[in-house]
């Protein structure tokens, strides 16, 4: 299997399995951060209800700032590669 990277931004690279997981036998396959139990969807909850991040970190501490950054980062990469022109 091929890996799955994604160049962001800062030239950094992120590797998808060291960021988020999803496994049937956790909370039913629904992504997370790995090495936790907290949903990938529940960062992007916490900052659309007006939280920030460090309440987000301080709610969930397994969950490192490293990868809450890479996750906001990639979020926006896939957002920016997919965008089309409005005319």
């Amino acid at each position: 299997m091929a890996e799955q990277r994604l160049t962001i931004s800062r030239k950094t690279t992120a590797d998808l399995r060291d960021l988020v997981h999803s496994d049937p036998g956790i909370l039913g396959g629904v992504l997370v951060f790995v090495g936790t139990r907290v949903l990938l969807k529940t960062l992007y909850d916490y900052l659309e209800t007006g939280d920030s991040l460090d309440e987000f970190l301080d709610d969930f501490p397994a969950v490192t700032r490293e990868q809450a950054v890479v996750a906001l980062e990639l979020g926006r990469a896939l957002i920016e590669a997919h965008a089309v022109a409005i005319e």
